[in-house]
């Protein structure tokens, strides 16, 4: 007990503090320091070897200090560096006693007058070690935390120290990458410029291709255009010298068949002429130039279906001509020689009848001869009504024309509100006649009256707006004009392909007419313009005349120069004679019952009486004869009775001969049909109703 009061505790501190200062003392607590706090702290403080040595140096006199005195604190100068107390000589108790050696105050100045190292008894030696015992762990545990602060710092340091360097590092690599992504993007740019420049070269070289190509293309299509030029200058040249060569033939031709036809009027005129004088029969002669005449006839318009006439059209032409001249001169021989007969027969009656008498000189009367003028006098019947046909014709056609010639300031009209009136004012007129149907009879009234509406002053709708021919002062002759020319067209488009089609549109046709007759005569101008057959007429070919010209005469239908095949120009006129045979036997049922028809059936007796007058052509004649008998023949029938029957045996008979003389033996099929359509009438006495043809029961619907 005397240990812990004894005022030691100040040499105690003193000595440990030289002990921590000296220079083995630092170097082993270090060491020690951080071994122990790499274990972390766990290790228990042990009684150091030196500890008796420490007791040997305290001096009596620090007994009495206080046993709860403290250690100095951290904060004392003695406190920088715990690690000098945890030295291994400190640490570590020796298993054997150490050789006595001069402590750490003999060092310092301090001299010890005891040779013994125990000289105090037991029980103030383990006093005394205690005491220091705690003392050291008490430094140790302070030396543990300051070393554990000091680590903890130095982590802290270290913590900071990476973050600094990792932040440098992510500036680094932000830098990098900014300088990688810089030099990509120079490097992309780089190869924008090297493909726009490689872009721009091979444009450049294609343009120069191109522009190659084109002059090369140019020096080719000037080769061939000059190539074609000649050919085609060649093939003009070669044309003009066929077309000349053709117009030389036809001219010849023309002249042939004019020849031909003045040597057949002069021959039908011996053969009246010389009549009553004679008891030969003449028909013979009649009949073959009859047939001569269809044939040379017959020939030009056939040659012009397929171009010129050849060699041999002409030559064919030449041989009619040479046998009308020799038929003529074997018909002059003839009657030549009956004359003959005939005189020698009055002069030996005479004698007879003068017997013994004297003779007596006979009177002397001035017979009439034959003069040109007398021959010139006796006009034939034929050109006769042929004239008359004519006259008709052109009368039609120029009310055609001067129709025309009205509204044509409105048809060539640049003025706005003009064309929107014409356009208007062609609709209301064409629209209505396309919609004409053999569907209903309900359906066909009501174009009829949309288009008397229209034709009588009255607005009808157009384009969902009222339209009026008193919107312009020549709005009634263009709506006229329209209307017939309308008609026509389906009569020609509509009928060639549906038959029975051709009723329904020759009501409506008839109906117009009788209420309109300014469109009647417009619709015949029209028709005869396009089937100058439904005259009948045959147009005859004038010198000088172009081919082209002749044969839109003749109705055909020309294209950069080229005839319409043969085919569909006589569909088209069979369709046309159909409408006109349908025209002159309907009524409009609507009508007032008591009014004459404007076109009735007398045109049609007319126009068969025109036809047989005329000479046939091949193919056509027999043709439209057929269409007419088919449609109108019925109708006729009723009409006329006996008289048509006689009229039907003379086609028959006669007619039919001479059609079948002028028509090559491949192309006889109109001509068979005919005969068969005749042959069955006859057969049956009677001719059948036209298929489609209007009944009561159609006008119901």
């Amino acid at each position: 007990m005397d240990f812990v009061s004894r005022p030691s505790g100040g040499r105690c501190w003193k000595t440990l503090r030289a002990l921590r200062d000296s220079s083995r003392g630092r170097l082993h607590r270090e060491a020690e320091g951080l071994r122990s706090s790499r274990e972390g702290g766990r290790s228990l403080a042990k009684l150091s070897s030196d500890s008796g040595w420490v007791v040997d140096d305290i001096p009596p006199g620090s007994s009495g200090h206080s046993a709860d005195e403290a250690p100095p604190s951290d904060n004392s100068p003695s406190s920088g560096s715990a690690s000098g107390l945890h030295g291994p000589s400190l640490l570590e108790s020796p298993r054997t006693s150490r050789p006595q050696s001069p402590s750490p105050s003999r060092a310092n100045g301090t001299q010890s007058t005891r040779e013994s190292p125990f000289p105090e008894p037991m029980a103030l030696q383990c006093s005394r070690a205690m005491g220091v015992d705690a003392c050291l762990r008490m430094y140790e545990l302070a030396s543990r935390r300051r070393a554990a602060e000091g680590l903890r710092r130095r982590q802290e340091e270290q913590e900071r120290k990476v973050r600094a360097l990792s932040e440098v590092a992510c500036q680094e690599l932000e830098r990098f990458d900014q300088l990688r992504e810089q030099k990509l993007q120079k490097d992309f740019r780089d190869f924008q410029d090297m493909m726009e420049k490689g872009r721009r070269e091979a444009l450049g070289r294609q343009r120069k291709l191109r522009a190659e190509q084109g002059l090369r293309a140019k020096l080719l299509a000037l080769k061939l255009g000059e190539a074609e030029q000649q050919q085609r200058e060649k093939q003009a040249e070669q044309e003009r010298l066929r077309v000349e060569e053709g117009q030389v033939r036809v001219r010849s031709l023309c002249t042939l068949q004019e020849e031909v036809l003045r040597l057949n009027r002069q021959l039908e005129a011996s053969v009246q002429q010389h009549r009553d004088l004679l008891n030969v029969d003449l028909s013979a002669f009649q009949s073959r130039g009859a047939q001569l005449c269809g044939f040379i006839s017959g020939l030009l318009p056939t040659t012009l279906d397929t171009g010129f006439p050849t060699a041999e059209n002409q030559a064919g032409a030449e041989g009619a001509l040479q046998e009308m001249r020799d038929l003529l001169i074997h018909l002059e021989q003839e009657i030549s020689r009956a004359t003959q007969v005939k005189e020698e027969e009055a002069r030996i009656k005479r004698q007879e009848s003068q017997g013994p008498q004297r003779p007596r000189a006979p009177a002397r009367t001035s017979a009439p001869s034959p003069s040109p003028a007398g021959t010139q006098a006796k006009e034939d019947p034929q050109l006769r009504v042929q004239d008359g046909t004519r006259q008709w014709y052109q009368r039609l056609q120029d009310a055609s024309a001067k129709c025309e010639l009205a509204f044509e300031d409105l048809s060539s009209s640049k003025d706005s509100q003009d064309r929107r009136i014409k356009m208007d004012l062609q609709k209301a007129a064409t629209i209505p006649v396309s919609q004409i149907s053999s569907s209903a009879g309900s359906k066909v009234k009501e174009v009829f009256d949309r288009l008397h509406s229209l034709l009588s002053g009255q607005p009808v709708q157009s384009g969902g707006r009222p339209v009026s021919v008193s919107l312009h002062p020549q709005g009634l002759d263009f709506v006229q004009y329209k209307v017939a020319e309308k008609l026509v067209k389906q009569g020609e488009s509509e009928v060639a392909s549906h038959p029975e089609a051709a009723f329904p549109i020759a009501a409506v046709a008839s109906g117009i007419w009788m209420l309109h007759p300014r469109v009647g005569d417009l619709l015949l101008a029209q028709l005869h313009r396009r089937c100058p057959y439904s005259v009948p007429f045959h147009p005859a070919f004038k010198e000088g005349m172009a081919l082209e010209d002749y044969g839109r005469m003749l109705g055909y239908r020309v294209t950069h120069s080229k005839l319409e095949e043969q085919d569909h120009f006589l569909k088209r006129m069979s369709g046309m004679i159909r409408f006109y045979a349908a025209i002159i036997q309907l009524r409009w049922p609507y009508g007032d019952g008591q009014e004459a028809h404007p076109h009735g059936l007398q045109h049609g007796w007319r126009w068969l009486a025109q036809v047989l007058n005329l000479e046939p052509l091949p193919h056509v004649t027999a043709t439209l004869l057929f269409d007419f008998l088919e449609v109108c023949g019925n109708a006729l029938v009723k009409q006329y009775q006996v008289q048509f029957w006689k009229l039907v045996l003379v086609i028959r008979e006669d007619y039919l001969a001479r059609i079948e003389a002028i028509t090559s033996p491949g192309q006889m099929g109109s001509v068979v049909r005919l005969q068969q359509f005749l042959d069955e009438c006859l057969q049956r006495r009677e001719i059948p109703v036209p298929r489609g043809f209007l009944t009561a029961s159609f006008w119901n619907s």
